[in-house]
């Protein structure tokens, strides 16, 4: 037996119970809902000991594999956190017990589709947390804001249940069994039957919708319609679905190349336009969404490169950064109100910056030779991805290296770059001697593989050095107007927004 299957169940009943006390202050509904998810976690806790010390399960309804383990356990934990956090954030709203209900029921169906050993089963788990989703989504639907955004999320998350229907139908034809670990199996061991591709393509689209990628992004923005622990759990949890799903048919989407470089360019293109999104917001909880847009595309990316396992690490560190930063947006705020006067900023000019990102790309690269010594060699796709992340720390490295930075920034900013070649590399053995052989090796890289690296680096480098130069041209008039521009996210959400006729909301 699944152990972790257990910690969906004990959430529904519970869920259950809020619903027939739906009012204000349900006692003790509260206080009975965060048990619930403590037990939850508790289960699927058990079930990663039990996964650890028997192997994985696979041949039914549910799955126990590296994936799943690892995801109950973070949904699990999220889901405790949130539902904590709520019993004081709504003490006493309109509505409060079926807040919880539809929170737990939400948990509970996430845990399901992380779970999922059956095509059929993960269908029905994706399209039922949509409806759920879209509820809470509309729990303040007395307002116009909230309907739109649970308009776009319905019409976006219904085309990617379409899509995954459609590859799901496309994948028991091609293997004549719904099973995905057999699927997966068969992936591995044999060439695509004629209508694995075109399953492939259906289940990369199902991903690209159900993580908000360009440039059906906007209804991600919009969700701080609802109560903050519905934003932080889509953020922390939900919006990682179509990872997951790339990541559970890691075997399927890697022997598909047109696949892969649709994620390298959707996901690349998605995380620098939610990236250059985010430096305009004003707005805490909107800077923090336009920062999923772009955290989701970059997973999408390292899917793309083959990167499987930086993928799931990804998605682990993002959901944990990205509920706590949620759940104390509040703080934030109040860090800001209480600066009065800020500190003189060191201004790099172009020279210190060219300084910054050849330093910066010495330090990575010693430190990867080290490890390269070490470990054995690193693929292109590996190496490329860790040039990327340098080029953010580059952008610390040149206000070091400004004329008017002090020596102390000057060597705590070398040492960041230092320090984050080293995690990158460590997280990365460390994470590949965990997950093993359970996901794709890297796939050799040819002709387009190249061809995607070359442009995905020097895409991110661009806009690297766009960003470290950006105060010597912030007060150009052109600056100022294409500022407002980008602020508004180049009008795609609101052209979006007419297609579907929002603005009549």
């Amino acid at each position: 037996m699944i152990l972790s299957s257990l910690a969906p169940a004990a959430l529904a009943v519970v869920a259950a119970a809020a619903f027939l006390r739906p009012g204000r202050r349900p006692k003790p509904i509260p206080v009975v809902a965060e048990i619930a998810t403590l037990i939850a976690l508790a289960f699927c806790c058990a079930g990663a000991v039990d996964f650890a010390l028997d192997g994985p399960v696979t041949g039914g309804w549910l799955r126990a594999d590296i994936v799943s383990t690892v995801m109950t356990c973070l949904v699990a934990f999220i889901g405790w956190i949130v539902m904590r956090y709520s019993r004081t954030y709504l003490d006493g709203a309109d509505r409060e017990g079926r807040f919880h209900g539809l929170m737990l029921s939400a948990l509970a169906l996430v845990l399901l589709l992380v779970q999922a050993g059956s095509l059929w089963l993960l269908v029905a788990a994706f399209a039922s947390v949509g409806l759920v989703l879209r509820q809470l989504l509309l729990f303040y639907d007395e307002r116009p804001a909230a309907r739109r955004a649970a308009a776009k999320f319905s019409r976006v998350w219904g085309a990617g249940d379409l899509a995954l229907l459609a590859a799901a139908g496309l994948l028991w034809a091609s293997f004549g069994t719904a099973d995905i670990a057999a699927i997966n199996e068969a992936a591995r061991t044999a060439p695509l039957p004629a209508l694995a591709p075109a399953a492939v393509s259906f289940i990369v689209l199902a991903a690209l919708l159900k993580t908000a990628a360009f440039p059906l992004h906007g209804w991600l923005t919009e969700v701080m319609e609802a109560p903050t622990p519905v934003s932080a759990l889509l953020h922390a949890g939900i919006i990682n679905g179509g990872g997951v799903l790339l990541i559970t048919f890691a075997w399927l989407v890697q022997a598909s190349p047109v696949a892969m470089a649709a994620l390298v360019l959707l996901g690349g293109l998605t995380s620098l336009f939610g990236a250059l999104v985010m430096l305009t917001q004003s707005a805490v909880k909107t800077a923090l969404a336009w920062s999923t847009v772009a955290q989701m595309g970059f997973m999408l990316l390292q899917c793309g490169l083959g990167l499987w396992p930086l993928a799931l690490l990804h998605i682990l560190a993002h959901s944990l950064y990205k509920a706590h930063a949620f759940l104390s947006s509040g703080g934030a705020v109040a860090a800001v109100q209480a600066v009065r006067r800020p500190g003189p900023v060191a201004t790099p000019g172009p020279a210190a910056v060219l300084r910054a990102f050849l330093l910066a790309l010495a330090l990575y690269a010693a430190v990867a030779f080290c490890f390269i010594l070490v470990w054995g060699p690193k693929s292109p796709q590996a190496l490329a991805l860790g040039a990327i992340l340098v080029f953010g720390v580059a952008y610390l490295v040149a206000q070091g290296l400004a004329d008017a930075a002090p020596r102390a920034l000057t060597r705590r900013t070398l040492l960041a770059s230092a320090g984050a070649t080293l995690a990158y590399f460590g997280f990365q053995a460390l994470v590949a001697g965990l997950v093993g052989a359970a996901l794709p090796s890297v796939p050799v890289a040819g002709a387009l593989e190249w061809a995607l690296l070359a442009l995905t680096v020097t895409s991110f480098g661009i806009v690297a050095v766009a960003q470290a130069l950006f105060p010597h041209w912030a007060h150009h008039p052109a600056a100022a107007g294409l500022r407002v521009h980008v602020a508004n996210g180049f009008y795609l959400n609101a052209a979006f927004d007419r297609l579907i006729g929002g603005f009549r909301i």
